[in-house]
């Protein structure tokens, strides 16, 4: 199987290491030079001599747009998986003839996201609270943060992009949101003009009270979610691996590819299940610019 990744930053050579574990045959279309042994620096060249079976579009947020309208003008009907989040901001997805198409909201994979799933599936959650944070210049620490896209509002960078991890799996665990309202911005000292802390509170069909705290400032790593549910409280580590529940602590060693391993496994199969829909994908975008609006107005905003 023919694999093609659409940019080559952190994330692309993550992609490809997976897929390469996978034993698919990977190219990569990049605008800089990048040791790979087959690099394209456009897509129409590298569609017309790869015949790819599966693209995966990890270049900048705000370019999502344009290389998935460049894979449908060129008429690729192979399976398309588009990194996280979906769209720098809403607009619709370009007609297109794609047999699959996913966005790369991967903890969906992560063990202890998938057995708090299956415990709360079997609960009533009147709570749940999830928190991710990370300072910002230890994420690459060989390289200039401000230089990265996360640094950057017109790129596509912030938390409410980066980290909407958060926005995706509460969304897929608690049937999505129905309103909700937020606070943040730039708020530290970082040499950045992207969004740095978020908090957003909202309402889902199946809770009606959900929070997630985002930031860039965390010393530590630090991806946690706790349920409070009618049959006790549901705590998970996704950083540790660990989840505890009715007096039990379970323990899932998780490698740092892991997730994205079982992603690919997922989209070259054709095991739909767990994969993020462009539907849903696009609720995730939804979900942040209404948190901007919200922010930015000091208001509520339904779904």
């Amino acid at each position: 199987m023919k694999a093609l990744i659409i940019g080559y930053g952190s994330i692309g050579s993550r992609h490809a290491r997976a897929l390469d574990s996978l034993g698919l045959d990977v190219a990569v279309v990049s605008r800089r030079d990048v040791d790979v042994k087959k690099t394209y620096t456009n897509i129409a060249g590298a569609l017309a001599d790869e015949i790819p079976d599966y693209v995966i579009v990890a270049s900048r947020t705000h370019d999502h747009h344009d290389d998935l309208s460049t894979l449908a003008e060129a008429g690729y009907n192979g399976t398309v998986l588009v990194e996280k989040p979906l769209f720098h901001t809403g607009q619709d997805v370009p007609g297109h003839s794609f047999k699959d198409a996913f966005v790369a909201y991967n903890l969906r994979f992560h063990p202890v996201l998938r057995r708090f799933k299956e415990i709360l599936n079997d609960s009533r959650p009147h709570a749940v609270h999830a928190y991710v944070g990370q300072y910002l210049p230890d994420w690459r620490p060989d390289t200039d943060y401000r230089k990265g896209y996360s640094a950057s509002r017109a790129e596509g960078g912030g938390v409410l992009r980066d980290l909407s991890h958060e926005l995706d799996y509460l969304n897929w665990m608690l049937d999505g949101w129905t309103q909700l309202t937020a606070m943040g911005g730039h708020v530290s000292g970082l040499e950045i003009d992207s969004d740095d802390v978020f908090s957003v509170l909202l309402e889902t069909r199946l809770c009606p009270v959900v929070s997630v705290q985002m930031n860039y400032l965390d010393s530590a790593l630090r991806r946690e979610v706790l349920a409070l549910t009618d049959r006790g409280t549901i705590s998970a580590d996704l950083v540790l691996g660990t989840i505890e529940f009715d007096g039990n602590i379970e323990t899932f060693p998780v490698e740092s590819d892991t997730t994205y391993i079982a992603q690919h496994k997922a989209a070259t199969t054709g095991d739909k299940g767990t994969l993020c829909t462009l539907t849903e994908g696009l609720a995730v975008v939804g979900m942040i610019d209404a948190a901007e609006m919200a922010a930015s107005k000091g208001i509520w905003v339904a779904a």
